[in-house]
């Protein structure tokens, strides 16, 4: 299944080459905001993961791409009663992040099951103008994992 949004492909993460998603990770300029990502990276226990997300949930992470260039892996997953929207591009994608954001975010206003969108920043993220550009605003901290997370929040029916 590839929707096309725009410049950008989601596909499905399961058909993306292991050799992608291993080099992705195990780069550190993308682990730094990662900070789940400290025990390392399993990648078929996040494969199984991912799927088993669509399967309960009937939506979940894409595979990102330009073309057949592989950009990195977002969307959405629901956690508890709102949907969390992650988004982790290689480097070579870093400054696309918040085009294919709003292109994912305009799937969200579209989805009647999403109505508000919730991003966790990791501390290592400074810059949140990007957010606050969208309409997400800072409600606080959470803990997810072990570790501490800012919180922002997007109601996509307004």
């Amino acid at each position: 299944m590839h929707m096309s949004v725009r410049d950008f492909e989601f596909g499905d993460l399961q058909e993306v080459p292991r050799a992608l998603l291993t080099a992705q990770m195990a780069d550190p300029r993308v682990a730094e905001h990662l900070p789940l990502l400290d025990g390392g990276f399993d990648l078929e226990a996040f494969l199984r993961g991912k799927a088993q997300r669509w399967a309960q949930d009937g939506l979940g992470h894409w595979a990102i791409w330009q073309g057949e260039v592989f950009l990195g892996w977002g969307g959405f997953e629901k956690e508890d009663d709102v949907w969390d929207f992650g988004l982790v591009l290689t480097p070579e994608a870093f400054g696309q992040g918040q085009a294919i954001a709003r292109q994912a975010l305009a799937f969200a206003r579209e989805d009647a099951r999403i109505e508000v969108v919730q991003f966790l920043l990791a501390p290592t993220r400074r810059s949140v103008k990007a957010l606050a550009r969208m309409g997400a605003k800072e409600v606080g901290e959470v803990r997810y994992g072990g570790q501490t997370f800012r919180r922002f929040l997007l109601d996509t029916k307004s």
